[in-house]
């Protein structure tokens, strides 16, 4: 409750902050137009209390699509709030000069009162990042874009020279109000007609229950030689509060053979060659394995790389990026390709050709895009769904194909 109560406390006083902008703003409004100006700008404020307090008494697995874009919208507004915050202290810091250099001096008091140019102008550039994060919402979160990267390997056997690959990673079908979406992804998929799909994790957002609708529409990717998966951190219910062990490890299972029933092969720390005119490559799966705090390692890429020693080339399917400096390239050279996800380029960010930005990257070295060290590549795939913010800026839901070229 303490926590909560600073919580509202830095709320209220950061709308009473941005309140003077509105006020300074509509002075030339008339009383009546200024009052429900007043009481729309209040009544968000009011909302937002009331949902945090709704928040606090419910559990991720029973957040509804409502209450999720209830909690962005206002997630919204509020960031936008902190652009107009930007704006008033350049305002106050002038005006706090100001009344200084007045006081020392002879001259007469100045005027003390807000600078309107300022609070317009804080109104409107907070304007363009809130209508980004709403087209975000209603646009982008399925905006299916296909990525295509051709990539060369002097150690690729030349029956896979020109073999197609195509990555998918965190669906988090929890996510989804209606099977629609979904639906155009699957034909964007298969229209690639990819050799191999690999899916690398978070297939839910905490419960198998939540694939149910899904199942048949996934059901139908196809590839010529397979679909391969992986689990990924929010696969393991790690995040509900389960009744009891038996049943968090009951759902784990129902996930699994749900892949099963979707003709998809999970790897779990474990392999599979792939023949190809009496050639072979190695798929290696691990299953989830972080290098960040509060991450669990359940993967061990010592049994999944055990028999492909003498394969010439190995692909591995790894959720998490931070496995690739943790473990991989420092233990495992002969890894040429490691595919993950679970970053999702935070769903929010600038992605122009020659810059990338997002606040993820202060937290994970790698986190969208092709990465090389010496003959090792990673490649993360920034996600086809959302969790938490249902929609997504800049880094757009991703179909990644591979070319793979003998150098």
């Amino acid at each position: 409750m303490f926590s909560l109560g600073i919580i509202f406390l830095l709320l209220f006083l950061i709308d009473l902050y941005v309140f003077q902008a509105i006020k300074t703003v509509s002075q030339a409004l008339s009383p009546t137009t200024q009052r429900v100006l007043y009481v729309l700008y209040w009544s968000v404020f009011v909302i937002t209390i009331v949902t945090i307090l709704l928040a606090t008494n419910t559990s991720r697995s029973e957040m509804s699509p409502a209450k999720m874009y209830l909690a962005s919208t206002l997630f919204g507004i509020f960031a936008s709030k902190l652009v107009v915050v930007l704006f008033l202290l350049t305002d106050d810091a002038v005006r706090i000069g100001k009344i200084v250099w007045n006081t020392a001096s002879s001259d007469a008091p100045f005027d003390a009162s807000r600078n309107k140019f300022l609070s317009q102008m804080g109104l409107v550039v907070a304007a363009l990042p809130f209508s980004a994060f709403i087209y975000g919402m209603v646009k982008g979160a399925y905006d299916y874009r296909v990525k295509r990267i051709t990539l060369k390997f002097p150690n690729l056997p030349k029956a896979f020279d020109g073999y197609k690959m195509l990555q998918i990673s965190d669906l988090h079908t929890g996510s989804f109000v209606t099977t629609v979406p979904l639906k155009e992804a699957v034909s964007l998929i298969n229209k690639q007609e990819a050799d191999l799909v690999f899916f690398t994790g978070d297939l839910v957002n905490n419960m198998a229950v939540e694939l149910e609708s899904h199942l048949d529409t996934l059901k139908d990717i196809k590839a010529k030689s397979g679909v391969f998966s992986v689990l990924g951190n929010h696969d393991y219910g790690d995040y509900v509060q389960w009744e009891t062990p038996e049943s968090k490890r009951q759902n784990l299972q129902t996930l699994i053979s749900a892949q099963g029933k979707m003709g998809w092969q999970i790897l779990l720390n474990e392999n599979r060659l792939i023949e190809k005119d009496g050639e072979q490559i190695a798929v290696l799966g691990v299953e989830n394995w972080g290098n960040r705090a509060g991450f669990p390692k359940y993967g061990d890429l010592s049994k999944a790389h055990r028999g492909t020693e003498h394969i010439p080339f190995k692909v591995l399917l790894s959720h998490d990026p931070s496995h690739w400096d943790g473990q991989i390239n420092q233990s495992f050279p002969d890894i040429d390709l490691t595919l993950a996800g679970h970053t999702h380029g935070m769903q929010f960010g600038v992605n122009i050709p020659g810059w990338k930005w997002s606040p993820v990257q202060y937290v994970y070295k790698q986190w969208a895009g092709l990465y090389q060290k010496g003959k090792q590549y990673l490649y993360v795939n920034t996600g086809l769904g959302f969790l938490g913010y249902p929609g997504r800026v800049g880094f757009l839901p991703e179909i990644t194909v591979f070319e793979l070229r003998r150098a």
